[in-house]
Formats: structure tokens, C-alpha cells, sequence
């Protein structure tokens, strides 16, 4: 990861101050750099050591940094990762520029491993990504969203750069068709538990362990799977109250509606999908080469059902 960290550092040259300042704001926010991280850990565990690797991980973090910096303007948020969004210190116009040049810079350096499945791959990846968003925003202030349609949101939007980071390894490796399967399995599965617990924190954490402002999906509008579980058991009245926040972006009534979440068992529900992906991933990585890299996959799959921030 020093390494990863070494190649974003070298690759964040240009000779725009302003591209440099807000973009190495938000790069140096560090981040769990799941999805670079993902990436070596699976070439780990597959015996590959290619020497592109590193290369491809500072692709995906910078794809993933570009996907925040929008993010954050279309959700006109103000927190991220316990500070000032990008949006916020630097202005809208400033942070979608800079997510552009981001993404053009990932596909400079796509180019220089000069490999046509890496190519496809990640550039299908950020398509399937642009959907995910728009159909997140179609989706804005829709109380009637059930959970089938919410997981079509999150696998393109959020599991599609993890199933991408994952299948990069073997891609790289020149490993078999079944091999290829299992890593991409297990990187969709695990970015799926990922969101789903992250939307499970946005009403159980705190804002000083998450970095970010309570309540911010409702806020926004977002029908994420603890609303759709409240949603399917909740009373009448208790139902009114959560799709007219929905409706309007409604939070005053946010201490309550986090009440009736966890009096309906809606968390419970949400972390009892979650725990299904994570068993997904985890029998993924269990097909894999025996070693410490597919056992710290194991463990990241397990682990991430504690995850608090």
C-alpha cells in the first residue's frame, strides 16, 4: 500500500495549482483504500506479483476519488471522512473539474499497461458506475422503492469498483476463466455488504466515527435498505411518518424515525442481508489458493460485519 500510495503521489502531477490542491485534499483524507487494497490482496492469493499492480490500485482509488468528488456535489454534502468535503472548502465547479481530470488521469494510466481486458474491464466499470448514480438520482424521493431495485443501485454504483478491483488481479495474472469468476464474485459480494452497512451506520453510528453527518441519506432522499426493512413491518402511522421524510427530505423528525428503524428491527434485518454477502464472499475466497493472502480476504469479509465507521 506504500507502494499504491508512492504511485498516486507520482501520478497527481500537473502544472493547474488549483487541480493539485483540491485534488491532494482529498487524497491525502486517506480513506480505507478497500478497493486498491482488494486488489493486491487478491493477486496474493492468486501467486501473482505483476508489476502493474500497484499501477492499477492508484487506478481504482483515483476512479474511486473522482466518484466521491461528484458524489458530493449532486448530494450537496458537507462532511466527508470528519471534514469539509471538497464541494464545501472549494465549490462545485472546482470539485466536478477535478473528478474529471481524475478520471482522465486513471484512463492515462490504463493506457500504460497496455492491456485491452484491463481496459475493458475498468472502462466498463465506470460506465456501469454513471447508471448507478443516475438511477440513484431517479430514484431521489421515492418512498415505493423495494429492495430489489435498491440493490441495483448499490451493485452499479458501489460493488461495481470492487468487482472490478477483484478481477484486475487475475486479469493481470493471465489466470483462468474460473478463477477470474470467483475473485469477481467475491469483490461484488463483499462492495455489496460494504454499502449495505454503510447504510446501516447512517442511523447506529455517531458522526465523529463515521466522518459524516447523520441522517444525510434522508435527508437526501435516499431509500436505503434500513428505511425498505422499517418500511415492510412498521405500523400505519409510523409508515406515513418515513415516506413523508422520504417525500420531502424531511429530517426533524429524524430521532424518531431512528426509533421506529430500530424498534421495527429494520437494522437487523439490513445487517442479516449484509451478513448473506459477506458468506457469499467468504465462500468465494474459500475456493481460492490456501494462504495468508485468501485468509486476510476471509477476514475482511468477516470483519466487515463489525465495522462501526
Amino acid at each position: 500500500m506504500r507502494q499504491v500510495d508512492r504511485v498516486i503521489g507520482e501520478r497527481l502531477t500537473t502544472e493547474v495549482p488549483l487541480v493539485r490542491e483540491v485534488a491532494q485534499y482529498i487524497i491525502s483524507a486517506g480513506g480505507k483504500r478497500l478497493r486498491p487494497a482488494l486488489l493486491l490482496l487478491m493477486s496474493g492469493a492468486i501467486g501473482s506479483q505483476h508489476p502493474m499492480r500497484h499501477t492499477l490500485a492508484a487506478v481504482v482509488e483515483f476512479i474511486h476519488t473522482a466518484t466521491l468528488l461528484h458524489d458530493d456535489v449532486v448530494d450537496e454534502s458537507t462532511l466527508r471522512r470528519g471534514r469539509e468535503t471538497a464541494n464545501e472548502r472549494f465549490g462545485n465547479a472546482a470539485s466536478v473539474l477535478v473528478g474529471d481530470f481524475l478520471y482522465s488521469r486513471a484512463f492515462q494510466m490504463m493506457v500504460d499497461v497496455s492491456n485491452m481486458r484491463v481496459m475493458q474491464v475498468l472502462s466498463d466499470a465506470t460506465n456501469v458506475i454513471a447508471e448507478g448514480e443516475v438511477l440513484q438520482l431517479v430514484n431521489m424521493h421515492d418512498a415505493s422503492i423495494d429492495e430489489s431495485a435498491y440493490l441495483r443501485v448499490i451493485r452499479s454504483k458501489t460493488a461495481k469498483l470492487f468487482e472490478a478491483s477483484a478481477r484486475l488481479a487475475p486479469i493481470l495474472a493471465g489466470s483462468d476463466e474460473r478463477t477470474e469468476t470467483l475473485c469477481a464474485q467475491y469483490g461484488q459480494a463483499l462492495g455489496t455488504a460494504f454499502q449495505v452497512i454503510d447504510d446501516v451506520l447512517d442511523y447506529e453510528g455517531s458522526p465523529m466515527e463515521l466522518g459524516k453527518n447523520l441522517g444525510d441519506d434522508l435527508r437526501e432522499g435516499k431509500v436505503t435498505l434500513p428505511i425498505i426493512c422499517a418500511l415492510r413491518t412498521g405500523s400505519d402511522s409510523q409508515k406515513a411518518l418515513i415516506r413523508q421524510a422520504i417525500e420531502q427530505g424531511d429530517v426533524s423528525h429524524l430521532d424518531t424515525i431512528r426509533d421506529i428503524i430500530l424498534e421495527t428491527g429494520a437494522l437487523e434485518a439490513a445487517r442479516t442481508s449484509a451478513h448473506a454477502e459477506a458468506t457469499r464472499a467468504m465462500e468465494a475466497a474459500g475456493q481460492l489458493p490456501v494462504n495468508a493472502y485468501s485468509e486476510a480476504l476471509l477476514q475482511l469479509a468477516a470483519g466487515l460485519l463489525e465495522r462501526r465507521s
